[in-house]
């Protein structure tokens, strides 16, 4: 019988790297066994701002002396966990396609999402975690660790870059690195990066390139090559066939290679445009939502709030922001209840009220079956043992559009609302209320466009459960946080060619408790909307736009804007956003001589 010992720590002043600094050793309970056996949390006082998380910007040493620390408390906060189980965890990654900040019901929702609810409930939920505004920007940063400019997966200013950019030799993906330490690496889902999927590193493959009809496999690849759709498709939906597919291979897995680790990037399509579900999935919501934009943002807002999930007021319907792109034939094609404006419920017409609310019930319906088929694929790692050392990762790529088009196959007004027939898009108003308690939407970087649900759930590995992590983090440490969870050390040049280093940090301290992880800032840039948040200051401008600026101490929602009353501020994080952007520009002109390789088929959606 273990005897239960109370946790002992041990506080010191020392010198760090020639700076006063602290020494914090943590001895946790040992009836815990996932607990690293000692974290050691070193910061060096003068490196650490007393207003807000972030880190000011010091000396060469003082940066040289926090690069150390971060690699030395990175490596103890894992250290236990790896001396107790020699075998690596598996690592799951899910990504949810326009999905909303506050679309999960563990993130404030109405729509039921009891899976990971419970993921939450037995994990962690981090509440400040960013994207990059938009589809393969984040998908680019997620599986390389780097910025989507750094690697031309996005533009910078005369340099190009984008959806069709091409990344550098040295830009490798995810399951490069982990099949070294023998991982076994499976995709299933959308894709959006630059090259096939079997020459990024994984083994299989589903490719879901018909992101414009949920109801056909038609157009998508399975191991890079076209998939024969079935004679009768009459049973088949994507969010399902996505699952399906990363169930099988679980299978196989269990069945092939039961000894070999494994990563599994599930990246789901739904609940992107259009507006496709299941008509049972659609009828669970189908008048939930007569009430209207307002009165859901309000409970959505009161549900955070009492959670703990924010601290800020509700930010107010933007009356005059519509669709980041003029689409004027599509109104003409959805007919006079589409409307381009987050104006108030009741100011709608009947009409309007319904056709707007129908839309938000598929929206609902798309979020609600992702998360049954996320319920499955637990249930397969469940029965393969796999789950307790299943590192599991769930975000979403953007936040909720504002976007309203017709393409594709069209629009039949007189179909099904969210058959096969129809293209809806969610549009401004119901966009906003799941971006809640946030500004604008996908696209932009206010926080409404950036700000994604973080879900992290490893019961071998991290102690807590149902805890809020506090730190601001972003995709871009997802690969760090991943080698370290593995043991693997990320190679210093791929086939003779450098590596530069890469801006994200590992999440490993949030992991061991709510720890600030230092950095000197998080930056953006999508289409002309920038941003740069440094600690609890953030600068954001629309393109076109002049900077504003906010204190997220008490107002993430970005209502206050300070930039005329601290000009100095502004001046001076401006500078930062525009040293980082110039450093990103000198790195890809160094690689713009790279040949090109050969273009692979990508989903063609926004």
């Amino acid at each position: 019988m273990k005897t239960m010992l109370p946790s002992l720590s041990w506080t010191f002043r020392v010198p760090i790297f020639g700076f006063p600094g602290i020494l914090r050793c943590i001895h946790p309970c040992p009836s815990i066994p996932a607990l690293p056996s000692w974290l050691a949390v070193v910061m060096p006082d003068r490196a650490v701002r007393s207003s807000g998380p972030g880190l000011s910007r010091g000396t060469g040493n003082q940066a040289q002396a926090m690069k150390a620390i971060l690699v030395l408390v990175t490596l103890l906060a894992f250290a236990g966990t790896h001396s107790r189980a020699a075998e690596k965890p598996n690592i799951v990654i899910i990504l949810a396609d326009d999905m909303g900040w506050s679309d999960l019901g563990c993130y404030g929702s109405e729509i039921e999402t009891p899976n990971l609810d419970t993921l939450a409930s037995g994990g962690l939920r981090f509440t400040q975690f960013y994207n990059t505004a938009r589809c393969w920007p984040t998908r680019a940063a997620l599986l390389t660790g780097y910025y989507a400019q750094q690697v031309r997966r996005d533009a910078l200013p005369n340099l190009g870059g984008g959806g069709q950019g091409r990344r550098p030799g040295w830009a490798r993906l995810l399951p490069d690195f982990l099949k070294s330490a023998g991982y076994r690496c499976y995709h299933s889902g959308k894709w959006h990066i630059d090259g096939d999927v079997l020459p990024g590193g994984f083994d299989r493959s589903l490719h879901t390139r018909n992101d414009g009809n949920f109801f056909t496999a038609k157009g998508n690849l399975l191991d890079d090559q076209p998939i024969t759709p079935a004679a009768d498709e009459s049973g088949y939906y994507v969010t399902t066939a996505t699952a399906q597919h990363a169930i099988d291979c679980l299978k196989d897995h269990a069945a092939n290679n039961p000894g070999r680790p494994f990563f599994h990037y599930i990246p789901f399509i739904s609940p992107h445009f259009p507006l496709h579900a299941l008509p049972e999935d659609i009828a669970k919501y189908r008048d939930r939502y007569r009430v209207g934009w307002d009165v859901m943002r309000e409970a959505r807002f009161k549900r955070q709030t009492e959670t703990g999930l924010i601290r800020t007021p509700l930010s107010p319907l933007e009356r005059d922001v519509g669709p980041p792109y003029p689409f004027p034939d599509a109104f003409a094609k959805l007919g006079p209840d589409e409307i381009d404006r987050p104006i108030a419920w009741t100011e709608l017409t009947d009409g309007q009220r319904r056709f707007q609310a129908t839309k938000m019930a598929i929206h609902a319906a798309m979020i609600d079956r992702m998360d049954r088929e996320i319920g499955r694929v637990v249930d397969q790692l469940k029965a393969m043992g796999a789950f307790d050392n299943t590192l599991l990762l769930f975000a979403s790529d953007n936040g909720a559009s504002a976007e309203i088009m017709v393409r594709h196959g069209g629009h039949d007004p007189q179909a099904a609302p969210g058959s096969a027939a129809t293209y809806l898009c969610l549009g401004p108003g119901f966009s906003s209320a799941c971006n809640s308690p946030f500004r604008r939407h996908k696209t932009w970087v206010h926080e409404g466009g950036i700000a994604t649900p973080l879900i992290v759930h490893w019961p071998k590995g991290i102690a807590a459960k149902n805890e809020l992590r506090h730190t601001p983090a972003h995709v871009i440490d997802i690969v760090p946080t991943v080698l370290a969870a593995a043991g693997i050390e990320k190679p210093a040049q791929w086939k003779g060619e450098p590596i530069p280093a890469a801006p994200g940090r590992s999440l490993a301290l949030a992991f061991a408790k709510d720890a600030t992880i230092a950095r000197e800032s998080l930056w953006w840039l999508h289409e002309g909307n920038r941003a740069l948040r440094v600690g609890d200051w953030k600068i954001v401008a629309a393109k076109g736009a002049p900077w504003e600026l906010y204190d997220f101490t008490t107002d993430r929602a970005e209502q206050q804007d300070l930039a005329a009353g601290m000009p100095a501020k502004v001046e001076e994080l401006a500078a930062l956003w525009q040293r980082q952007t110039a450093a990103f520009s000198e790195l890809v002109g160094k690689s713009m001589a790279d040949p090109p390789r050969p273009k692979a088929a990508t989903n063609d959606g926004k």
